[in-house]
């Protein structure tokens, strides 16, 4: 299936992009069929060809989710924009984990109330050590 996505070009933390039609499972960086355009992420400018692009999509191809954003910005296709990110995952990765913590919360009150004691019993202990080894040493007269 054809796609039309991005290509990173460019220096290092200084990206820039190029808008490429490509085979789906072809690496970006290898041959490309086309390059449509190019974008630029810090200055905004995203320079396309729409007469190429409207081709390629009558051939068959598919945008990339934030491919397909940024030429709904151009006004090259019409339609509402894709939830590029996949951010997604992680909420409902959270949202039963939450769930077990509550339920972790309502045992953790009598945990605790346990420890306490447990730590004040230790607390108690130690101070009496110090006298007691304080007492066991032999006294030295010079």
């Amino acid at each position: 299936m054809l796609k039309i996505r991005l290509a990173r070009v460019g220096k290092r933390k200084k990206p820039t992009f190029r808008f490429i039609v490509s085979e789906q499972s072809r690496d970006t960086f290898g041959k490309a069929l086309e390059i449509l355009g190019h974008y630029n992420p810090f200055s905004k400018v995203c320079e396309v060809n729409k007469e190429r692009i409207l081709y390629w999509f009558s051939q068959g191809a598919k945008a990339s989710p934030t491919a397909h954003n940024l030429l709904v910005d151009q006004n090259v296709i019409s339609g509402a924009k894709v939830k590029a990110s996949k951010a997604g995952k992680k909420n409902e990765t959270q949202a039963p984990a939450a769930g077990q913590a509550e339920n972790k919360s309502e045992e953790k009150p009598a945990e605790t109330a346990v420890k306490e004691n447990k730590s004040e019993e230790k607390k108690s202990e130690p101070a009496l050590e110090p006298e007691i080894k304080e007492a066991q040493k032999p006294e030295v007269t010079k």
